[in-house]
C-alpha cells in the first residue's frame, strides 16, 4: 500500500486539520472530528441547522459542504465507519438552535442507528431534532427503505441548505429535503477495488476486464459483475436502470451529477458526461444542470456513479442559489443544458497544395498501392510492439498513433489516383496530419508533404526520383524538428 498518510490512525483528524486550516470559514470541535461553521453562534439563532457525516474515506463530502448555503456541521466517523453517537450529540449540541436541527443521513445501518440514536437523546433534552434519509441508490432494486444512500445526498444538502439560509422552518426544510430524496436516482459502476488505510489491501478484486456494476460507496458488492464494455454501453446501463426504477418519463426535466468515486481521470468523466447527455436527449428526458467531478467519492476507486434528480422551478431556484464551501461548485450554470450548440467551422483555406506532376507515374502505379498497402499492413501488425518500445523511451502512444494513421491511410486508398505519386503523398500527409497528434504525427506528414513537392517537380518518375523524394522529406523533418543526422532520432533511421 503506498499512500501519503502518517499514521493510519490520524487519518481522519489530520484530514480535518488540513481542510479546516485552508477553508477561512471553518472550524474543528474540539476533541471531536466534527467540523463547523465559524460563524455558527450566529446562524444557530436564525436558522434551521443542518448536520450530515459519516464515515471518512468520501472526501470532499461530507465536511467539504459545510459553509453557508449547505451544512452548519459535518461529522466524520473513522473510514467508512459511522461516527459514534456522541461524536453527532457535539455537532448537535454546538449547532441547533432555536430553529431546530435538521440530520441528513445516508441509509446505511450504522449511519441510521448512531445519528438516530443521536437525534432520540437530543430530542429528550428538548432541542427540536429530526432526521431524513436518503436512499437514491437504485442498483439492487429493493424497497426505498432498504436502498442505500449515495452520491445523491449532496443534492439534498444544496436544497436544504438553500432553504435553510433563506430562513425557512424546520417543518419546510425537512419537507423539501424529503422531497428532493425521493426525487433521486443513482447507480455506479467501479473499474477497480480501493484500499482502506488501516487494512492496507484492496477491498476486493477485479479481473483485467471485469467491473462492478451498481457497487457501494464502501466497496460492497453491486447488482453484479460484467465484462468492461465502452463508456456509451455502461453509462446506457446506468440511466436505464435510474429510468426505470424511478419511473421518469420522457420530458421529465431533471438535472445530471457525474461522479468521480476518487481515480477516474477528468477525460473519462467528459466522455461519460457526452455520452449521458446523449442518451437522456435521445430520450426526450430535458436536462437542467451539469454537475460533473468528485462529488462522495470511495477513497480512489476507479470508477463512476450517474445520479438523476428530477426538479421543478423552486428546486433548480434551491440549486442555483448561493453556497459558500470549499467544495460546492461555485458556479451553477443557468439555463437549459444544449447539446445540440452548433460547432464554429473550420475557415476555409491552407489546405494541402495540390502538386502538378511533369512526370506520369501511371507506369508504377500498381508499385506504389502495393506499397501503401504494405505500409499499412507492417504497422498496424506491429502496433503492440511499437507500443512497447515506446513505453521504453518515450509515452508509450506510438503504437496507437501510427495504428490510427493506418487506418485513416487504408480508408483514403480507394480514393487515391496512384498514376499521380505526388497528389497521393500530398493526401496522405493531410490524412496523418489529421489523425496522428504529439511529436510524431507532424515530423511523419511533413516527410509525406515535401516527398510530394519532390515528386511534383520531377520530370521523370523513377528510382533516381523516389530517392530524391525520400532525401527531401528527411530535409523537411530536420528543418522542421530541428535535428542532424547523429542526434539519435529517426533521422538517423531514415
Amino acid at each position: 500500500m503506498k499512500k501519503l498518510i502518517n499514521r493510519p490512525t490520524e487519518v481522519v483528524p489530520e484530514m480535518l486539520a488540513g481542510l479546516v486550516a485552508r477553508a477561512p470559514g471553518l472550524t474543528l470541535l474540539a476533541r471531536e472530528n466534527v467540523v463547523v461553521r465559524t460563524d455558527i453562534a450566529t446562524a444557530r439563532t436564525h436558522e434551521v441547522a443542518l448536520i450530515s457525516g459519516g464515515g471518512s474515506g468520501h472526501e470532499p463530502a461530507h465536511a467539504g459542504y459545510v459553509g453557508p448555503g449547505m451544512l452548519h456541521a459535518a461529522v466524520a466517523g473513522d473510514v467508512f465507519t459511522s461516527p459514534g453517537v456522541d461524536a453527532v450529540l457535539a455537532a448537535i449540541r454546538v449547532a441547533c438552535g432555536p430553529p431546530g436541527a435538521l440530520l441528513i443521513v445516508k441509509n446505511y445501518t450504522g449511519d441510521r442507528l448512531n445519528f438516530g440514536l443521536a437525534a432520540e437523546i437530543a430530542r429528550s433534552a428538548g432541542l427540536r431534532v429530526e432526521m431524513v434519509l436518503v436512499a437514491d441508490d437504485v442498483a439492487l432494486n429493493v424497497p426505498a427503505e432498504n436502498a442505500r444512500g449515495i452520491a445523491g445526498t449532496v443534492f439534498v444538502h444544496k436544497i436544504a441548505g438553500a432553504l435553510a439560509a433563506n430562513g425557512a422552518s424546520l417543518a419546510e426544510v425537512v419537507a423539501a429535503a424529503r422531497g428532493t430524496a425521493a426525487s433521486l436516482g443513482t447507480m455506479g459502476v467501479a473499474l477497480g477495488p480501493c484500499i482502506v488505510p488501516a487494512a492496507g489491501t484492496p477491498s476486493f478484486t477485479l479481473g483485467e476486464r471485469e467491473i462492478e456494476l451498481g457497487l457501494g460507496i464502501h466497496g460492497e458488492a453491486g447488482a453484479r459483475r460484467a465484462p468492461l464494455s465502452s463508456a456509451r454501453e455502461l453509462v446506457a446501463e446506468l440511466l436505464s436502470t435510474i429510468v426505470a426504477r424511478r419511473a421518469l418519463e420522457p420530458g421529465q426535466r431533471v438535472v445530471l451529477l457525474v461522479n468521480d468515486l476518487g481515480g477516474t481521470p477528468p477525460m473519462e468523466l467528459d466522455i461519460v458526461t457526452n455520452m449521458a447527455l446523449a442518451y437522456l436527449h435521445d430520450r426526450g428526458s430535458i436536462v437542467e444542470r451539469v454537475f460533473c467531478g468528485r462529488f462522495l467519492t470511495a477513497l480512489e476507486m476507479p470508477g463512476v456513479s450517474l445520479t438523476l434528480m428530477a426538479v421543478d422551478d423552486e428546486r433548480l431556484r434551491l440549486l442555483d442559489a448561493p453556497a459558500d464551501t470549499p467544495a460546492w461548485p461555485h458556479v451553477s450554470r443557468p439555463g437549459s443544458v444544449d447539446i445540440d450548440r452548433p460547432s464554429i467551422p473550420v475557415p476555409q483555406g491552407l489546405e494541402t497544395e495540390a502538386f502538378a506532376l511533369h512526370a506520369d507515374g501511371s507506369a508504377h502505379a500498381d508499385a506504389l498501392r502495393a506499397g501503401i498497402l504494405a505500409v499499412i499492413k507492417t504497422l498496424l501488425t506491429n502496433e503492440k510492439h511499437l507500443t512497447e518500445l515506446d513505453q521504453i523511451v518515450g509515452d508509450g502512444d506510438l503504437g496507437i498513433s501510427l495504428a490510427r494513421a493506418a487506418t485513416s491511410m487504408r480508408a483514403q486508398l480507394d480514393r487515391l489516383d496512384c498514376a499521380d505519386p505526388a497528389g497521393s503523398l500530398a493526401t496522405l500527409s493531410g490524412r496523418i496530419r489529421e489523425v496522428v497528434g504529439g511529436t510524431s504525427g507532424p515530423l511523419y506528414a511533413v516527410f509525406a508533404l515535401r516527398a510530394a513537392r519532390s515528386l511534383g517537380e520531377a520530370t521523370r518518375v523513377d528510382a533516381r526520383a523516389w530517392s530524391q523524394a525520400f532525401l527531401s522529406g528527411c530535409d523537411g523533418i530536420a528543418e522542421l524538428g530541428g535535428a542532424r543526422p547523429g542526434d539519435r532520432t529517426m533521422l538517423d533511421a531514415l
